[in-house]
């Protein structure tokens, strides 16, 4: 049997990284333009876009035409089983397109599976890398998603935020508290819980905005090394990751070398609510 994996751009994937992952993208207009994420747009122009403008871009779901053309392609290239793994529904419409592309191919008897990520941007990725792993350790399509389904309860996603702007933007933190916020230097902790981004906590200042985020860490049982993790940073640097990468090096030490840590720069879908500056971590947990 010959699996192929499709999944969408919120998983900042890097493309090309599997010849065996299509990586359908999102929308995201600024405006009245409107580009295609990852295809017309790169992260870089993004941020860009980002920064220069006063109001928050919108992001568009991959619609269910861009499933069906996916799905013939994979199977146009021998693909016998198909598995879809998407951006959490409670945050896209994304997945309830592929739902609909795969019912209209024929579904699991036609060898076509959907699995709701309950992720976004790295933890999404590292569920698809998990998939990657067991696809090419020759498991099919239901073994696959039923160990996928066992294992995304163990991610654990959190954000460290630099600034409250573009929250206020989104209208997430109201005008005042967002000021004042930026004045006392609060720095937001956010994870994905349940399918949801929500807020973890605040710290006062980027040292102990880092140390929160390892406590989180520490509190959803720690890493487990055996399995894929990622870190990631919005916006055109990644001072503010390898800043926490230094002050958290106990946590990777004893298992990978600094330049064996995964890292990618997260895209529009979150990026356009962190703005620029946030740093990310998502891993599977022991716990």
């Amino acid at each position: 049997m010959t699996m192929h994996i499709i999944t969408d751009s919120a998983s900042d994937i890097p493309a090309g990284t599997h010849d065996k992952l299509t990586i359908l993208p999102l929308s995201i207009a600024f405006g009245t333009a409107i580009y295609q994420d990852g295809v017309d747009l790169s992260v870089e122009r993004f941020y860009d876009l980002l920064i220069e403008g006063d109001h928050l871009p919108t992001t568009g779901q991959v619609n269910p035409f861009a499933y069906s053309q996916a799905i013939e392609q994979a199977r146009a290239t021998g693909a016998d089983e198909i598995v879809i793994i998407t951006l959490s529904s409670k945050l896209s419409g994304t997945h309830e397109s592929a739902c609909i592309a795969a019912h209209e191919a024929g579904g699991t008897s036609a060898g076509i599976y959907v699995l709701d990520s309950k992720q976004a941007t790295i933890g999404e990725g590292i569920l698809v890398e998990y998939a990657l792993r067991l696809r090419d350790a020759g498991m099919t399509a239901p073994e696959l998603v039923g160990e996928l389904e066992a294992a995304r309860g163990r991610i654990c996603t959190l954000g460290l935020l630099d600034t409250l702007e573009f929250l206020r933007r989104g209208g997430r933190v109201p005008a005042a508290a967002a000021a004042l916020g930026e004045l006392l230097s609060i720095k937001p902790v956010i994870g994905v819980r349940d399918g949801e981004v929500v807020m973890l906590g605040r710290a006062r200042g980027s040292k102990n905005g880092r140390n929160l985020l390892n406590r989180e860490i520490t509190t959803a049982g720690g890493v487990d090394f055996s399995m894929p993790l990622c870190l990631g940073y919005s916006g055109q640097s990644d001072h503010l990751l390898q800043k926490y990468i230094d002050d958290s090096a106990m946590l990777w030490e004893q298992a990978l070398r600094r330049e064996e840590l995964p890292i990618v720069q997260v895209g529009a879908t979150i990026g356009t609510h962190t703005g620029p500056g946030a740093i990310a971590l998502a891993c599977f947990t022991l716990g």
